[in-house]
């Protein structure tokens, strides 16, 4: 090898290094901007924080807030909290289907009221991603990648060291999460938020029939077909003990109280808690979004099958009726 070409080799492996260390620069700079944009946010929401508990709001919607929820559900799980008083040894969350973490429910009240987590995701990337952060030496939080289904829920949470008394259960895994909330009895949550998919309506109990491996870009096109409807929650809700308090202005979260907590909180029904939503998620052929609105969305997807949790039989969405 000349001595030309073993210089040029030199040069080409520092050029390389002085590339890399400008990137690993860049990225730490972008982190601690990240950092720092995460604490005025919260610091935004301290005066919001303060209204709810002087009882200056009253109600879930008046106390919506996002700062890292996708919605405003920041500031009702925050007047929740306040409203039941939860023991501090209980102050402990689980959240299903997190992605990295960045929006969730539980966040906030990791970040802001100091709570111990679990949370889970399908991706090993997104949960690699949660272990780099910051937050994940900062606070008391596990996070751990695995597929949750019927069989395997309890375990994974008991393997996590969580068992008993619990603050909040949040599940939104776009598909199962009628059948995985059904199958939860390792823990005993005062709070249990339940997404919910609106274009299902208010007047029939109905879920995805259960499928350990459902995924909801492959179940249809549209990805509009996915999980199931409020009034099968709150059916479920009273059979574990729990009662309806409200959902999010957005109408994809609805709340649950255990009775025994409830307090001053009142429960509400099916028809006056349900929120018909507007988000446009809907997707085409080719998997871009489509912006499917309105009744129509129900309407695309009227020829798959749902199950009926009141008369425990499989129906086509078209055949249901009003």
């Amino acid at each position: 090898m000349t001595m030309r070409v073993v210089k040029m080799m030199k040069r080409m492996v520092r050029e390389k290094l002085d590339i890399s260390h400008h990137f690993a620069d860049t990225f730490v700079k972008l982190a601690s901007v990240s950092a720092k944009i995460d604490d005025l946010k919260v610091l935004s929401a301290k005066t919001l924080i303060n209204q709810i508990k002087s009882h200056g709001i009253d109600t879930m919607h008046k106390a919506e807030f996002r700062v890292f929820s996708e919605y405003g559900d920041d500031g009702i799980i925050q007047y929740l909290i306040n409203q039941i008083g939860i023991e501090i040894e209980h102050q402990k969350f689980i959240e299903f289907g997190v992605e990295n973490y960045t929006e969730s429910n539980t966040r906030f009240l990791l970040i802001n009221n100091n709570w111990t987590g679990l949370v889970m995701d399908r991706s090993r990337a997104n949960i690699d991603f949660i272990k780099n952060d910051k937050i994940y030496w900062r606070y008391d939080l596990t996070a751990r990648q695995c597929f949750v289904d019927r069989e395997n829920i309890n375990q994974v949470i008991s393997d996590n060291g969580f068992s008993g008394e619990l603050g909040i259960l949040s599940i939104d895994i776009d598909g199962n999460d009628y059948w995985i909330w059904e199958c939860v009895n390792v823990v005993n949550p005062v709070i249990v938020i339940v997404e919910y998919n609106s274009i299902f309506g208010d007047k029939h109990a109905i879920t995805i029939p259960y499928d350990p491996t459902f995924n909801r870009a492959a179940a249809h096109a549209s990805w509009l077909f996915w999980g199931c409807s409020l009034k099968a929650l709150c059916l479920l809700a009273e059979k574990k003990g729990y009662v309806f308090v409200g959902s999010n202005s957005n109408g994809n979260n609805a709340y649950f109280v255990r009775k025994d907590k409830l307090g001053g909180l009142t429960p509400l029904r099916v028809d006056s808690g349900y929120v018909k939503s507007k988000f446009r998620e809907s997707r085409n052929a080719e998997g871009r979004l489509s912006y499917i609105a309105g009744d129509q969305r129900l309407k695309t997807i009227e020829d798959m099958v749902v199950y009926d949790v009141e008369k425990n039989s499989l129906v086509k969405i078209e055949d249901l009726g009003a």
